[in-house]
């Protein structure tokens, strides 16, 4: 199968990549490099069945292909917001274009949507009827508004065109290759362990999130695209939930116990609570997390000490 991967050279995208050539698809990665790296599609460079293009999603592009993975767009707070505007129009635009192409060559489409568009959640857990809260002009609303305004495009190309389309919803995700600068709290309070400076938690620590390990995560992605009975969407997440203090403690007692823990102001808007009701997924997908935070941290934490020994 000929398949396209937008976002391909970051963290999520270079995953899925890794298992789909393994599967032996050829595979298109389409990246402009904003967030994503080279050295983490390295490795297929060359490969007969791997394709590399630099491109943009704002701007047309015409290939064949029989599926599209659409992962394109920075997902992290520090990322979105550096230029909040191209973080909508890759949203909006590019999910237009690659929607668009998807029903040129009638080629199944996956949008890789985002539990922010639950917003400062009301529901707890948070089950994909529940329709968000949230805040249509604050900092994080280009990333939140925008991929809701993604699903309502690949819904109504859908309803409209015929696409065929499956959605996700993902949840907190990490794993090696996270980048060390990306504002997310897993890199963020590994990196400050690992250098020794204070790990930094904002308001009291009791804001939770749940945290999935990206093999689970991208195993997620591929039942959902070639499931042939559910459009979604569908969350996908480890329904285990923790604290940030709690996170920031295990990590503190994995890399180094005397590094202090730093309090600082909680950011605005950022969600109080966040865990995944993954009901769906189970019963549509047979799908759920594999890999404990305990055995997911070992393994990220060993990434980052390879990479910043290697600096």
């Amino acid at each position: 199968m000929r398949i396209l991967v937008t976002g391909g050279a970051g963290f999520l995208g270079s995953h899925l990549i890794d298992r789909l050539m393994e599967q032996g698809h050829e595979v298109i990665c389409l990246d402009n490099f904003f967030t994503g790296t080279k050295r983490n599609i390295f490795k297929w460079i060359g490969h007969p069945y791997f394709e590399m293009v630099r491109h943009d999603i704002t701007e047309p592009i015409r290939l064949e292909v029989d599926q599209i993975y659409h992962l394109a767009c920075p997902a992290s707070p520090v990322h979105y917001q550096y230029n909040p505007v191209k973080t909508i129009k890759t949203n909006v635009i590019g999910t237009l274009n690659m929607l668009g192409l998807a029903k040129r060559v009638k080629a199944r489409f996956f949008l890789a949507s985002t539990s922010e568009i639950y917003g400062d959640p009301e529901v707890h857990p948070q089950v994909e009827e529940y329709r968000g809260n949230v805040n249509t002009i604050g900092i994080r609303s280009c990333y939140d508004e925008g991929k809701r305004v993604a699903e309502t495009l690949a819904f109504d190309y859908h309803r409209q065109n015929g696409v065929d389309v499956r959605v996700a919803r993902i949840f907190n995700t990490y794993g090696p290759r996270m980048q060390q600068n990306d504002g997310r709290v897993v890199s963020n309070f590994i990196v400050q362990a690992l250098k020794g400076i204070p790990l930094t938690v904002y308001g009291d620590g009791s804001q939770t999130r749940s945290f999935c390990y990206v093999s689970d995560l991208i195993e997620g992605f591929i039942r959902l695209m070639n499931n042939e009975e559910h459009t979604g969407p569908v969350n996908l997440g480890n329904p285990g939930e923790y604290t940030i203090l709690q996170l920031a403690q295990a990590i503190q007692a994995k890399i180094d116990s005397s590094v202090p823990i730093q309090f600082e102001t909680l950011p605005k808007d950022d969600p109080r609570r966040r865990q995944p009701d993954i009901t769906k997924a189970k019963t549509w997908l047979g799908w759920e997390p594999t890999i404990a935070l305990e055995e997911g941290l070992k393994l990220t934490i060993d990434d980052f000490r390879d990479r910043l020994s290697s600096q």
